[in-house]
């Protein structure tokens, strides 16, 4: 299989990987712990998978964002893109 229209560099590989065992871990605590869904400060229903699509969404602006005012490096923009998550779960 060619693979190489895509620059498939370290970083590229531990993002999809991270994206990937995130959805594994979600399947895993929805198969355990079933959870029902719940109404946060946005005023909508949301379930665990809801918000981690949120977060992955809102993550994708926010790094985009950083690299059109900052540039690269982006690791200020990914702590903001942890903070940005943990929010999103606890409170949406």
């Amino acid at each position: 299989m060619d693979l190489s229209w895509m620059a498939w560099t370290n970083a590229t590989a531990i993002f999809f990987i991270s994206i990937f065992v995130a959805l594994l871990i979600m399947i895993i605590w929805a198969i355990k712990w079933p959870q029902a869904p719940r109404v946060g400060i946005l005023r909508i229903e949301t379930t665990p998978g809801d918000r981690l699509f949120l977060s992955l969404l809102g993550s994708a602006f926010i790094c985009l964002a950083w690299l059109a005012i900052f540039g690269a490096p982006i690791f200020g923009g990914m702590v903001v893109c942890v903070l940005y998550a943990a929010a999103v779960f606890r409170w949406v």
